[in-house]
């Protein structure tokens, strides 16, 4: 429960920002953007969409994440980019399985995590598995 997980952070700095964060996300956008969840295989609505040009931006601050050629089908379940806009996000390596989480380096919201093989598309031989929920599409007309 967002309420519950706001209330448990000791920091009243961050708990308020946490707050307004609330104020501003759907709960299903909170819990992932802001509670680092993960939406459920094949539900998001940007797996199949695929545009030739526009960019992907942070469905929370708005900050331009992706240029939509950066997108792939992966087959995955979640929307595949091989690359991202330079200093767009902000990567984090956890535990001993070494997981790198991206998050958007304009809001620290939880992207998802970049997974690193040979099969994925040259140069960068990267997915980020990203959550649609954390994304917005914007066409090339509406993007400044």
């Amino acid at each position: 429960d967002p309420v519950d997980w706001i209330a448990g952070i000791e920091d009243p700095v961050a708990r308020d920002t946490e707050r307004k964060w609330l104020s501003m996300l759907s709960e299903p956008q909170f819990r992932v953007l802001r509670m680092k969840g993960t939406e459920e295989i094949h539900t998001g609505e940007l797996e199949d969409h695929f545009a030739k040009a526009g960019k992907y931006h942070c469905a929370a601050c708005d900050t331009p994440l992706y240029d939509a050629p950066h997108k792939f089908k992966s087959g995955h379940g979640w929307p595949a980019f091989s690359d991202n806009l330079p200093g767009a996000l902000t990567r984090t390596e956890h535990g001993r399985n070494r997981k790198i989480e991206i998050t958007c380096s304009g809001c620290d919201g939880h992207v998802g995590h970049v997974f690193k093989s040979k099969r994925y598309p040259a140069p960068t031989h990267e997915r980020h598995c990203v959550n649609s929920i954390s994304l917005k599409f914007v066409p090339p007309e509406a993007d400044p």
